[in-house]
């Protein structure tokens, strides 16, 4: 199992790394991680619900992702709040208190996920969720230590030296554990580490001397590395050189933004001039503005509000701009979201931006669907996901943006400036991204294969962990 000192120590990228050696080396091996709180997820084969990073984690190991990989899933959906997902399918809104007493259960689903996955797999590369040493989260943990002790697992603590503090957070997490917790961390990992490793030495004497663990590898900072964000928002580009990008493209990061990882073959993109942009911030002139998917499309729709967005997109159609929305970003871009059921919110409705003439209620059921699909626009297939609750209805849909299986899914207005889906994915592969670009406006984009990128990436990663680390000690074989 891999823990972290703290969030975005490297736990997900490291288990990647690790699964990916493994399956290289032709061992069974499988991702697993008990809960994971994420806004960012994954329809799997079994017509379920996972984080994304188990299913990259997944692809590490030449597996397609399954439920029982991460089998209790978290979504904030607001402050003190979140839905729950057990083995793929919604539970139900839970407050932190209510969620706290609900843990037996959830305790119940992942120790059935795990006998089953260790029944079919070698190996299985377990992942933590922030830190171990969270001291309010203690009591009937299931997604650190809670879950080591129950599996009897041994556990590998992550730290990250980008951060600085690297020793303090290392002595300073182990201190806080207790004895049994301590006596099955085996040692630790150092990772984004940038310089001369023989001026790192002295510090690594040190901490083997004061723990009595050995450090197991110490991992460089892999400058341009592509692995899916686990939720947090990436601003890496991979060409720094302006003047290949053609198409300036935007993308508002609402206060519970999903699926951001729908942008990173445009952010990646050679051609493509890709920004996030703050609700705080100015909105910047550009060819094209994706509304992004939310958990709370509502509330996040009145945030773009009273930010000014409302305007911005108004004016930015008026002079010949494209406004695209996916799957939140969909609901918005209709007259009407309804929630009658308090499934993001309180009940109500809400007015939308008014450009597809369409309204959206949000249903109990989660509509989940791996999909592939013609952009009814242009000669491009699309393979991609949908992963959402709402159900959208009017005469905008007469005018769909793709076909599936033949039947018409989203919208695209008749002066052909906005378009809206639920499928996630649209510009993961070559011939779709391209189209998407040329109907943004750049019309001849240079080639570029996103999961080609993503299999380099991971190949990238496992060169570098399994030279980096001491699987002897680790207990998986030699490099």
């Amino acid at each position: 199992m891999i823990q972290g000192t703290t969030s975005d120590a490297g736990k997900s990228t490291l288990v990647a790394g690790i699964c990916r050696v493994l399956y290289r080396r032709g061992v069974k091996v499988v991702p697993f991680k008990p809960q994971n709180m994420a806004l960012n997820s994954a329809v799997t084969a079994d017509g379920g619900e996972i984080g994304r990073a188990q299913a990259v984690q997944a692809m590490a190991c030449g597996l397609a992702p399954h439920t029982d990989m991460n089998p209790v899933l978290l979504k904030p959906n607001s402050d003190t709040g979140c839905q729950v997902i057990i083995h793929g399918k919604v539970q139900g809104n839970f407050e932190a208190t209510g969620y706290h007493a609900y843990k037996p259960t959830a305790m119940r689903a992942v120790m059935d996920s795990w006998q089953r996955l260790t029944q079919q797999y070698e190996a299985v590369i377990v992942e933590g969720a922030g830190s171990p040493a969270e001291i309010n989260l203690r009591e009937g943990d299931i997604a650190n230590m809670g879950f080591a002790e129950a599996a009897d697992c041994p556990v590998i603590l992550v730290a990250d030296i980008d951060r600085g503090g690297v020793f303090a957070h290392i002595v300073g997490t182990l201190a806080l554990l207790s004895e049994s917790e301590q006596a099955r961390t085996i040692g630790f990992v150092i990772n984004r580490f940038r310089g001369d490793i023989a001026l790192l030495q002295p510090g690594l004497d040190w901490l083997e001397e004061k723990t009595g663990k050995p450090v197991l590898g110490v991992l460089p900072y892999l400058h341009d590395l592509h692995i899916e964000a686990e939720d947090a928002i990436s601003t890496q580009q991979t060409s720094p050189d302006a003047q290949q990008k053609r198409i300036k493209v935007i993308a508002p990061v609402l206060p519970h933004i999903a699926n951001h990882t729908d942008f990173d073959a445009l952010r990646l993109h050679p051609n493509v001039d890709f920004q996030f942009i703050k609700l705080t911030d100015e909105i910047p002139k550009a060819d094209l503005i994706i509304l992004p998917g939310s958990k709370n499309v509502r509330g996040d729709l009145q945030y773009l509000k009273q930010q000014g967005w409302e305007q911005a997109l108004t004016h930015h159609l008026r002079y010949g701009g494209k406004v695209l929305g996916i799957c939140g970003g969909f609901q918005m871009l209709g007259e009407s979201i309804h929630d009658p059921h308090s499934i993001e919110g309180d009940v109500g409705s809400s007015a939308g931006f008014g450009w597809l003439a369409m309204e959206t209620t949000l249903e109990q059921e989660k509509q989940l669907k791996q999909i592939s699909a013609k952009l009814a626009f242009a000669e491009a297939t699309v393979t991609g996901y949908e992963i959402h609750m709402g159900v959208s209805r009017g005469n905008a849909l007469a005018q769909p943006a793709l076909m599936i299986d033949g039947k018409p899914e989203g919208a695209i207005s008749a002066d052909q400036q906005v378009v809206g889906t639920y499928v996630h994915g649209l510009f993961d592969h070559p011939e779709s991204c391209a189209a998407w670009l040329a109907w943004a406006g750049l019309q001849d984009a240079a080639p570029f294969d996103y999961q080609q990128l993503r299999e380099q990436s991971l190949d990238r990663l496992a060169d570098c962990v399994e030279t980096r680390l001491d699987w002897a000690k680790i207990g998986l074989g030699k490099a």
